[in-house]
């Protein structure tokens, strides 16, 4: 249909030229109250905040409990740690198209962190923590959702919410949630911040957390030196090993930690190596898994020592498809429509947005508002993004339910 086909659509938006008030309001209040994804009792109080608000939008809300996050600990043991539970609503099932909308509602910022506060600068940004990584992505799908349900077109598109608690730690207790979810959507929108005030993401790197546990025999440093089989030399050999694969730009292995050891007269029996890997595509990610299984191998080889490796790439690759294309052009018509300006970036940050491409559906997970700094005392929102940004996420379901409605192209 022609331009002005979304411009009566533009019409429906409206309601939200007064929200960014209330909306900023909400993100204080969520922000002020620490939802590390360890702290079981401030994710909680969050998930009691969001049960109140998104409850306006009709729909089965249900609380879903997630599964035990594996670790292995610092005596080399696999150790369950229990994560909190999970916001999922689901609205109109049966509707001909469905969407996923989804973010997070954890932050980075433990519950002893020092940033648990929020302050307007003088530069008219809102810093705090998780005001941009993901409340205020919180609260714009929120008023998207809102403005959605208020207008005409409301009953041609089904959705379905996920809020979990653990994306900052890779979602291992929701991704059974975001496995059984994604085959009922036809297209996902994530509420991540963008790259900056322009740029949204396109393709994203997987990401993998890897353990390596060797294990030497202990001994007196003094009188039997020689019949001990020192784990920390042994692991740091390792780890310059692991370093050495550090070949391919794209391809990128960080030693993020290393543990052991005790008294100074005992040689370690036992060494903890922790890594990250980073990968651009499936087939990189094969090669990572195997260069590291072959590593463990070569180094519990070693007379008197063992080697074992744990972890799997929590993020898969999120290379741009078909589907993904479908989706980007349908947002960069939609803002130029708004007169918002947008381009694209890849990006080696992951997001559940991996792993809703893994489950096969293509989604665009950076519809947050604007802001940055994220992960650090410096993170920050521009309120002035937050109803530009909820008008964009309107207007893309919008466009949506009207195609399904005259069974022709909107846009």
């Amino acid at each position: 249909m022609s331009t002005l086909s979304i411009d009566s659509l533009l019409t429906q938006l409206e309601c939200l030229d007064d929200r960014q008030g209330p909306m900023m309001a909400l993100v204080e209040s969520l922000c002020n109250q620490n939802s590390g994804t360890m702290n079981l009792e401030g994710i909680e109080a969050v998930k009691q905040q969001l049960i109140e608000a998104y409850s306006s939008l009709g729909g089965e809300l249900h609380v879903r409990d997630c599964g035990p996050r594996t670790i292995i600990d610092a005596q080399g043991n696999e150790t369950k740690v229990p994560l909190g539970q999970a916001i999922h609503i689901i609205k109109r099932p049966d509707a001909k198209r469905k969407v996923l909308l989804c973010i997070h509602m954890d932050t980075v910022y433990g519950v002893d962190h020092p940033f648990q506060t929020c302050r307007m600068l003088d530069n008219g940004t809102f810093n705090g923590p998780g005001v941009a990584d993901a409340k205020g992505g919180l609260v714009v799908m929120l008023e998207a959702l809102r403005a959605f349900e208020s207008s005409s077109l409301a009953d041609q598109l089904g959705w379905e919410v996920l809020i979990n608690p653990d994306e900052e730690i890779g979602s291992p207790g929701s991704l059974a949630l975001i496995q059984e979810i994604a085959p009922r959507c036809d297209f996902g929108l994530l509420f991540e911040p963008g790259l900056d005030e322009t740029h949204l993401v396109s393709w994203r790197k997987g990401s993998g957390n890897f353990t390596f546990v060797v294990c030497g025999k202990a001994a007196h440093a003094g009188r039997a030196f020689a019949e001990g089989r020192n784990a920390i030399t042994h692991a740091s050999k390792l780890a310059v090993a692991i370093d050495e694969l550090n070949t391919d730009p794209e391809v990128t292995f960080n030693i993020g930690k290393i543990e052991g050891g005790g008294a100074l007269n005992v040689v370690p029996d036992l060494a903890i190596v922790r890594i990250n890997a980073r990968v651009r595509t499936p087939e990189e990610q094969t090669r990572v898994e195997t260069s590291l299984a072959q590593l463990a191998e070569s180094f519990a080889a070693a007379d008197g020592f063992s080697v074992k490796l744990y972890g799997y790439f929590s993020s898969p690759p999120k290379p741009m498809t078909d589907g993904m294309n479908q989706v980007q052009k349908r947002i960069e018509q939609c803002s130029q429509a708004l007169g918002i300006e947008i381009g694209w970036r890849g990006t080696g940050g992951a997001s559940d947005g991996n792993k809703f491409a893994a489950a096969g559906l293509p989604n665009i997970d950076s519809l947050g508002p604007c802001g940055g700094k994220i992960h650090s005392q410096d993170e920050f929102l521009v309120p002035d993004s937050l109803v530009p940004r909820a008008k964009l996420s309107a207007l893309i379901l919008l466009s949506y339910a009207a195609e399904t409605a005259h069974s022709s192209e909107v846009i």
